[in-house]
């Protein structure tokens, strides 16, 4: 456990700081993570000079409310998608200038191409609209350390996403 508190340390502390040094304020959108991400991020002091609104859009309904997902995305493509992981994140842009999205399983699934422990994540900055989604597969079995898995991995992949396109 001591291991994974200082690697989620030193992800957000690096997180913050580019964010702050590129004055860019952050929301996340979770579904299946049910507002871990936002959890851990306000684990750390200062968080709410980079943090501007998150939401835990669990249902689909709330996915087109709150971040303007197409409900013809869910139906084509299914909840748990790249496809809706990018409009996600892409309905953040109207909160913030980056975001954070995750849709998966991290209990059961019926669905064969996405099993219980898959997850898309979407992130995204909005000056240039760069978007790129992730699919990641847990190796975890058990629910609470599936989202735990799908919330780090998630910072894990935001912080190389800013340092890749932030310059």
């Amino acid at each position: 456990m001591f291991l994974y508190i200082k690697f989620m340390d030193e992800t957000l502390y690096k997180i913050k700081d580019i964010l702050l040094k590129n004055n860019l304020k952050l929301s996340a959108a979770e579904s299946c993570t049910g507002g871990l991400i936002s959890s851990y991020l306000t684990d750390i002091d200062g968080a709410s000079n980079f943090i501007e609104q998150n939401f835990v859009t669990y249902a689909p309904s709330a996915k087109e409310k709150f971040l303007n997902v197409n409900p013809e995305t869910i139906k084509n493509y299914g909840v748990v998608s790249k496809e809706t992981a990018y409009e996600m994140t892409e309905g953040l842009f109207q909160y913030a200038d980056c975001a954070i999205a995750t849709t998966g399983y991290a209990g059961t699934s019926d669905d064969i191409n996405n099993p219980a422990g898959t997850v898309y994540i979407g992130l995204g900055i909005k000056n240039g609209n760069i978007i790129k989604t992730v699919k990641y597969n847990s190796k975890f079995k058990e629910r609470c350390t599936i989202k735990q898995d799908f919330a780090k991995t998630a910072l894990k992949e935001f912080l190389i996403f800013l340092n890749d396109n932030i310059k």
